[in-house]
């Protein structure tokens, strides 16, 4: 009769602890504050969110859009946000002192990569009738902001071309949304647009000058990032979402859910239709050149970044060290050496 006691009251508090917390030991989920420029490359994080592989791993992230890249970093600097998706170019200027003023930056700025995203997807797209470089001299050509993202993408672009700053008028007008929006109501005759923007404006009769991959081969475009005081007191949370990301990774590029992946896309993006989403998909879950299932940095890219700022940024510097803008240390914490 103890016995039965014995395994009743046991069988009580175990019930107990399932219903108060789940499953025997298991802690809440950590929340994950994550902010990303909209589109969608975003579309691992809408996909671990949905299938529950973020709480698997014992976070919970809630997804916000950024305007541009300076309340971006300012949301990880003034604690606002715990991990950013943004260009690995970003990183690279607030750590050299060259990024966009605004906002309270820390003296000693502390923002570091943890993993690779993408090749920045990146499509300068234009105005009906304009359908080369040439087309664009005296245009105006919009960018997020003058010193970071992909402003010395485009000016390089333009330069290999033959077209120097005084040939077009730059002007700021936020993330890649906002730029395509203002594209479409004609206040710009040309921007960098990342997917699926380019192909929402392509199916509205907007012509594609060049893409970055023809222009500079390898390019790292958007990376995890954080600050490295709240991933060391966090690594637990930068490990879970690199395990739950990467597992969405591992979802998306399974044939079987392409269909499913496709309805995600139409869902989240205003005004993508199916037969878009189709498209967006191709490029984003592509073999070559999609969305990096690895996770890993793509070196040579980051090394066109770099040679990027150290020709444009101000002050200049030369840069050239990967070293100071990376860490792997939290890969190998969630993946060891796979």
């Amino acid at each position: 009769m103890k016995t039965i006691c014995r395994n009743l009251c046991a069988s009580g508090i175990l019930l107990l602890t399932f219903m108060l917390n789940g499953p025997a030991g298991a802690a809440e989920p950590r929340d994950v504050r994550v902010i990303a420029f909209d589109g969608g490359f975003n579309l691992p994080v809408w996909v671990a969110q949905r299938k529950g592989f973020f709480a698997k791993n014992g976070i919970d992230v809630s997804l916000s859009f950024t305007p541009n890249s300076v309340f971006l970093v300012n949301s990880l600097f003034e604690s606002k946000a715990d991990i950013a998706l943004a260009s690995f170019d970003n990183v690279v200027a607030y750590q050299e002192g060259q990024g966009e003023a605004g906002g309270s930056h820390p003296s000693n700025p502390d923002l570091f990569a943890f993993m690779g995203g993408d090749n920045g997807f990146l499509s300068l797209i234009a105005a009906h009738g304009i359908r080369s470089f040439p087309d664009l001299r005296g245009k105006t050509v919009s960018v997020d902001a003058m010193t970071t993202g992909f402003a010395f993408a485009m000016k390089e672009m333009a330069a290999l071309n033959g077209l120097s700053d005084t040939d077009l008028q730059y002007v700021k007008a936020g993330a890649t949304g906002n730029r395509y929006v203002d594209l479409m109501a004609g206040k710009e005759d040309a921007t960098l647009l990342r997917t699926p923007f380019e192909i929402l404006a392509t199916d509205k009769g907007f012509e594609t000058i060049t893409t970055g991959t023809k222009a500079f081969g390898a390019y790292m475009g958007s990376v995890g990032v954080a600050r490295k005081s709240w991933a060391k007191d966090n690594q637990a949370s930068v490990v879970g979402f690199l395990r739950g990301y990467r597992e969405a990774l591992n979802w998306l590029y399974a044939p079987e859910n392409r269909v499913e992946a496709e309805a995600i896309l139409v869902e989240k993006v205003n005004g993508l239709t199916p037969y878009l989403a189709k498209k967006s998909y191709d490029i984003l879950l592509a073999p070559q050149g999609g969305l990096f299932r690895d996770l890993k940095f793509d070196m040579p890219g980051i090394q066109t970044v770099l040679a990027l700022r150290s020709k444009y940024a101000q002050p200049a510097k030369l840069l050239s060290d990967p070293n100071k803008y990376i860490d792997g240390s939290y890969m190998q914490a969630a993946f060891g050496g796979n």
